[in-house]
């Protein structure tokens, strides 16, 4: 992990084109700002593990099906 220290209004960049700002520090509450392109998600952490762990409960229910259908298939053949 890299750790930077930056003051309000002071920036850094990923990439080549997505740069983080830091807007207001106040208390316990740090506000950023995120300039990125349209087609690059930004999500809190905690949204990103939830549609993580909807998409493998759909994968995993997408297997076990899959694996019943072979199951009906081979007892037809």
């Amino acid at each position: 992990m890299l750790i930077i220290a930056r003051k309000p209004q002071e920036s850094f960049v990923i990439g080549d084109d997505i740069e983080v700002v830091i807007l207001d520090i106040q208390s316990d509450k740090i506000r950023i700002g995120i300039n990125a392109p349209k087609d690059v998600s930004i999500l809190r952490k905690e949204l990103y593990d939830t549609k993580k762990s909807n998409q493998d409960a759909v994968m995993t229910a997408e297997d076990i099906e899959l694996d019943e259908l072979n199951r009906i298939i081979k007892k037809s053949k």
